[in-house]
C-alpha cells in the first residue's frame, strides 16, 4: 500500500509539472488535444508497448519481504544451571567413570572452570534434561526430546501471538548445523502441524552459527518466487549429543559455551501484512571463505586421537574471523553506508593500493548506517573484537553481551534473543535500521539488515518478559 502511494503521488507530480513547464514554454494545450483526438489510434498503438514494459518491470520488481513476528524459546526453569552447579555435574560425570578418570586429568575440571568464569556467561544458562541427569543420556531419544521442546515451544507461541493458521505457510526453512536425524526437523514439523502437502521445505545441516542468517537468505529467494505466502524460518542447536567428554581442551571448550534455544520466525511476502509487520527486509550479504584450508579447518567436528567426537577450534579462529568479517563489511558497506563514508573507504582503498601499502585499511562508521547491532553471542573474546574492530559502544554491544550471559550461546539463534533484547529495553523506533551479524564454519560471516516498520514492543512471552527489570547486569572481568 505504501509503495502504490508512493507511485501515486509521483504520477501526479511529474504530470502536473510536465503540465506546467509545456504551459510556461508556449506549447498551445488546445492544440495539443486536438491532436491527441486525430490521432487516437497511433497514440494507442505506441502506447501499448511502453504499458508492456512497465507491466513486465512491476511484475519482475522484488517483492518486499517483511518480519511480521518471532519467537525465541524460553526453557523451563528447571533446566537453570549455575557454574557451581555445572562443576558439580562435571565432578560426579568423572566420579560415575565416565570421562577424565584419572587423577592426572584434574587439571581439565580446573580448566573448565577457568573458562566459565571468563566466559561472560550467567548464573542461569540452561542445559537439557538429558545431561542434568546419571548416568547422562545423550542417545536419540533425548537429543530428539531437546530439539522437539524447542522448536514446538517455540513455534506455538508464534503462532499463538500472530493468530496464523499453520495450514496458511507455503515455506518452511529449517536450520540445525549437528543434529540432523531422519526424518527431518523439517519434517517433524510438517507432521506437527499439519502443514499442507504442496509446503517448500528445507532442512540446512553443518552450517555453523551462522546459519541463521543463511536460512532468512534462503526463505527470501523462495518467497520472491512463490507469491502471496507466509514463510517460517526455524533456527536452533542441539546440546544433548554434542557434550563432548574427552580431554582435548580446544573440545571442551564449546561444552563451556552452548546453552539451550531456539527462535521461530515469520516472514511474508504478502503486502497486507506490511501494516501489522514488525520488519522489512532490506539486505542479506552472505560471505565463505571455505576455499582457503585454514578457513576450513578452523572449527571442525571430528573425532579426539582416543575417538571421542567433539568440535574442535583451533589458534587460527580470531585471524580467519577478522578476514571473512573484512570481506563482509566491503561488501555490504556500499549498500548501506552514506556517501561520505563510501568516499573515504574508496580513497583509501586507492591510496593502499597505488601509493602507501602500509597504510592500515580504513573502517567505515557503522553507526552512522545502523541504530542497533545483533553481534552473535559465540564468546565474550568474539563481542570484545566485533566491539573494537567496528568502534562501537557499549551501548551497541549490550544486547549481545547480555544474551551470552542471560542464555549462553545458542548458535543461530542468538542474534534474535538479542533482538529481542532490543525490544523489550523500547529502544526500537520506526525507522530504526538492525544489523544482524553471524559467523560460523566453514569459515562464513553473513549479514542481515531489517529497518523497523513501527515502534516496536515485544512480543507477547518474550525470553526476557520475567527478568528485563534485572537488566543490564555488569560482568566482572
Amino acid at each position: 500500500m505504501k509503495n502504490l502511494k508512493m507511485f501515486f503521488f509521483k504520477f501526479v507530480f511529474i504530470s502536473l509539472m510536465v503540465a506546467l513547464s509545456m504551459k510556461g514554454s508556449g506549447i498551445n494545450l488546445e492544440h495539443l488535444q486536438n491532436f491527441c483526438i486525430h490521432n487516437l489510434e497511433t497514440i494507442t498503438l505506441l502506447s501499448f508497448p511502453l504499458l508492456f514494459l512497465l507491466t513486465i518491470y512491476m511484475l519482475s520488481r522484488p517483492k518486499p519481504v517483511y518480519l511480521v513476528d518471532f519467537s525465541c524459546y524460553l526453557p523451563p526453569s528447571h533446566l537453570k544451571v549455575s557454574v557451581k552447579t555445572l562443576m558439580e555435574h562435571a565432578r560426579r560425570a568423572r566420579e560415575a567413570g565416565v570421562c577424565w578418570k584419572n587423577k592426572e586429568n584434574d587439571y581439565l575440571i580446573e580448566f573448565q572452570q577457568k573458562i566459565l568464569e571468563r566466559s561472560g556467561l550467567g548464573q542461569e544458562t540452561c542445559i537439557p534434561e538429558g545431561l542434568q541427569c546419571f548416568p547422562l543420556q545423550q542417545g536419540m531419544a533425548a537429543s530428539r526430546k531437546e530439539t522437539e521442546e524447542v522448536i514446538f515451544g517455540a513455534l506455538d507461541n508464534l503462532f499463538r501471538n500472530t493468530g496464523v493458521n499453520p495450514g496458511e505457510i507455503g515455506i518452511l526453512v529449517v536450520n540445525s548445523s549437528t543434529f540432523n536425524p531422519t526424518p527431518s526437523l523439517a519434517s517433524m514439523i510438517v507432521n506437527k502441524y499439519k502443514l499442507r502437502d504442496n509446503i517448500k521445505s528445507l532442512n540446512l545441516g553443518g552450517m555453523g552459527c551462522s546459519a541463521g542468517v543463511i536460512a532468512i537468505d534462503v526463505a527470501k529467494g523462495l518467497l520472491q518466487v512463490h507469491r502471496n505466502t507466509y514463510a517460517i524460518v526455524v533456527s536452533t542447536e542441539n546440546i544433548t549429543q554434542n557434550l563432548y567428554l574427552g580431554k582435548n581442551k580446544s573440545m571442551l571448550v564449546t561444552n563451556c559455551l552452548f546453552r539451550v534455544g531456539g527462535a521461530a520466525i515469520l516472514l511474508s511476502n504478502r503486502s497486507r501484512d506490511q501494516a501489522r509487520a514488525k520488519y522489512e527486509l532490506l539486505h542479506t550479504v552472505r560471505i565463505h571463505t571455505g576455499s582457503d584450508d585454514r578457513s576450513f579447518e578452523c572449527a571442525t567436528q571430528e573425532e579426539d586421537e582416543d575417538g571421542i567426537i567433539g568440535v574442535t577450534l583451533t589458534k587460527n579462529l580470531p585471524m580467519v574471523a577478522a578476514r571473512t568479517l573484512k570481506i563482509n563489511i566491503a561488501t555490504l558497506g556500499p549498500l548501506v553506508l552514506p556517501m561520505k563514508e563510501k568516499l573515504a573507504f574508496f580513497v583509501t582503498f586507492l591510496k593502499k593500493k597505488y601509493f602507501k601499502p602500509e597504510l592500515k585499511n580504513y573502517t567505515p562508521d557503522f553507526k552512522l548506517a545502523f541504530e542497533h547491532f545483533c553481534i552473535h553471542a559465540g564468546g565474550r573474546a568474539l563481542i570484545d573484537e566485533l566491539e573494537k574492530n567496528l568502534k562501537l559502544s557499549p551501548l551497541h554491544v549490550e544486547a549481545s553481551r547480555m544474551t551470552l550471559h542471560r542464555f549462553g550461546n545458542t548458535s543461530s539463534s542468538s542474534i534474535w534473543y538479542e533482538l529481542a533484547y532490543t525490544e523489550a529495553k523500547g529502544r526500537m523506533k520506526e525507522g530504526d535500521r538492525i544489523w544482524q551479524i553471524a559467523l560460523g564454519s566453514g569459515f562464513k560471516c553473513n549479514s542481515s539488515v531489517w529497518v523497523a516498520l513501527r515502534n516496536v514492543k515485544p512480543s507477547v512471552n518474550s525470553p526476557w518478559e520475567d527478568c528485563m527489570d534485572r537488566y543490564p547486569v555488569e560482568i566482572d572481568i
